[in-house]
């Protein structure tokens, strides 16, 4: 992706464009002076529901992170494994919206009512941005309401043929699924949302949830459905109970697979800082028939006799903090699921404490020792909940 143009500063307020640092929203080119004066990616950036905030001191809004904070595949990467920082975005920040609705938000940029490709047309209407492209990313967070985060970026000028993003855009969705990555840097949190969700972590996630892709004529949107994996939405239930406290940047990228396709760039990055449930804009939606999740990560074994929500009071505080913590032992620890089988029998029995702290605890021990596993020498360690491994 060709780089754009930098633009002269007209702010002291943190930058939305270029390397994403602190400075100023830019202006429009000198060579626009004569056009109608309408800065559409302004428009979009300061109308969302979310507010657009300092990139170090905001709170209940968005920012946006310099690309250098994410290490990704450097241009050795297949032969020495090395990483670097991503230096600039392929694409510009166009704005963030934090929805609420009755049934699931699907494909916001193709919605009349849509802010975003509202002000794209309002610009093209003045003969401007005539080249720019839409790049949408659409978190949906299932619940008694349905939640999107949706994040906004811009291409303005023509994408590159023959370029990754290119063939990202033009290509299948088996293609897009194989590629599509997100990188998470959690800034500020508790412990336990820094351990479920991991620092500077990677997820390619066309294959850990069901995404659908919806290519419009000047843009793409992925719809990322969270609810489509028990664990994913699990993690993100618990990181949303403590949303106020949670600071995360996420970048998003197409994962380089082969040498000619190093370095890997990011697409765009936007940190979340520390965002109110309440401040969502509620869209209106019609009735859709009720969807089946499907449940874990692909290809992982199924847990049996798992404690469920209906049970007590004690065991449902713990439920969700089991099965995410255990899935995610399972695939990065080594831990076997036969494991967890057993862990389960014993929360199920009230032989481990049914309280947070001991099942963290307990799942914490066996990520740092799976390999001495031994289920009859470590439940007398655990059942009388007298350790505290975990540094609060």
């Amino acid at each position: 992706m060709c780089p754009t143009t930098e633009k002269p500063a007209e702010t002291a307020t943190e930058a939305a464009g270029g390397g994403g640092g602190q400075g100023a929203l830019p202006a429009e080119p000198v060579g626009a002076a004569q056009e109608p004066c309408y800065d559409w990616r302004r428009d979009a950036i300061e109308g969302g529901s979310l507010r657009h905030v300092d990139l170090h001191t905001g709170t209940n809004g968005w920012a946006s992170p310099p690309g250098d904070l994410f290490n990704l595949r450097g241009p050795n990467y297949f032969s020495r494994r090395q990483k670097c920082p991503s230096g600039e975005w392929l694409l510009r920040p166009a704005g963030v919206d934090w929805l609420r609705s009755t049934s699931r938000l699907d494909n916001v940029l193709g919605r009349p009512d849509n802010r975003v490709a509202g002000a794209l047309r309002r610009a093209r209407a003045l003969g401007l941005a005539r080249k720019a492209f839409l790049f949408a990313v659409n978190l949906q967070v299932p619940g008694r309401e349905c939640h999107s985060a949706v994040f906004y970026f811009a291409a303005e000028e023509p994408i590159p043929p023959g370029s990754l993003f290119y063939r990202f855009v033009h290509g299948d969705d088996a293609f897009r699924n194989a590629r599509f990555k997100i990188v998470n840097r959690i800034v500020k949190g508790p412990w336990i949302v820094r351990a479920a969700v991991g620092n500077h972590a990677a997820c390619l996630l066309g294959k850990a949830l069901t995404c659908k892709y919806l290519r419009g004529e000047d843009y793409l949107e992925i719809d990322v459905d969270i609810g489509s994996s028990a664990i994913a939405n699990a993690i993100l239930h618990l990181a949303l109970g403590c949303v106020t406290a949670v600071t995360i940047d996420m970048g998003f990228l197409v994962e380089a697979q082969a040498e000619e396709e190093l370095p890997e760039r990011l697409l765009g990055a936007v940190r979340v800082a520390q965002m109110e449930m309440s401040s969502a804009t509620y869209l209106e939606t019609k009735p859709k028939a009720a969807e089946a999740g499907k449940g874990g990560f692909r290809g992982l074994a199924k847990i049996n006799n798992l404690p469920t929500p209906e049970r007590d009071g004690g065991i449902a505080r713990v439920y969700h903090v089991f099965i995410f913590f255990g899935h995610i032992l399972c695939l990065t620890a080594g831990v076997d699921i036969s494991m967890l089988n057993q862990v389960a029998c014993w929360i199920d029995a009230g032989l481990v404490g049914s309280s947070l702290h001991s099942v963290l605890d307990f799942l914490h021990f066996l990520s740092m020792r799976a390999e001495l596993w031994n289920p009859e020498s470590l439940l007398p360690f655990y059942s009388d909940n007298s350790c505290d491994i975990i540094s609060k």
